[in-house]
């Protein structure tokens, strides 16, 4: 199991911080995330590319960890269980390929029965299904095939640039989800007017 460290409970390089290059806050990151061995199997077979079996095969757009963690900072996106929610919908909707029957049996695998420090509560689930949506309304490149050595140079903004995730969707979306969820920090944190 995982060991609970404080400090990803209140990690965030917010959207709107566009001077921290992709190798600084991937720097940041790994100094307090987990590593993949701590990583339950189920979330590993669940999210990891590698078990690209079906059943599974039908969740779409899944990516490595160290893949996951470029995204979680591209979308301006901490390390709580709502930050993964949406990271991990996001990434996946990116790939125009998740149905709704897939997003609805993730939505209630990491809901019932991911170990309790990773399960998405009912609150979270519906920010993934919502994640999964924008991903695939998103103009962006599906971030399940990208490279993201080349662009650790560039700040997260020219990055998020160059792939085309949109700044402006992504903050429509978390001033809605701070609404929603008044009484959640890490929802709370992300809204700017």
């Amino acid at each position: 199991m995982a060991i609970y460290n404080p400090a990803l409970q209140v990690f965030l390089i917010p959207l709107w911080d566009h001077s921290i290059t992709l190798r600084e806050g991937m720097r940041r990151l790994l100094a307090i995330g987990n590593d993949q061995g701590e990583v339950p199997f189920l979330v590993k077979i669940m999210e990891n590319p590698a078990f690209d079996l079906p059943p599974l095969s039908m969740f779409r757009g899944r990516v490595t960890l160290e893949q996951h963690d470029c995204v979680h900072l591209l979308l301006g996106r901490g390390t709580t269980l709502y930050d993964e929610a949406f990271t991990i919908g996001f990434t996946m909707g990116s790939s125009k390929e998740m149905s709704t029957a897939a997003t609805r049996w993730f939505a209630t695998v990491a809901g019932r029965w991911y170990p309790k420090p990773y399960r998405f509560p009912k609150s979270a689930r519906r920010i993934f299904t919502d994640a999964v949506h924008l991903g695939a309304v998103s103009e962006c490149k599906p971030l399940d095939r990208i490279d993201f050595e080349p662009l650790m140079g560039l700040t997260l903004h020219e990055a998020r640039r160059k792939l085309g995730i949109e700044e402006e969707l992504l903050q429509a979306y978390y001033n809605v989800e701070a609404t929603r969820n008044p009484k959640i920090t890490a929802c709370r944190r992300l809204h700017k007017e």
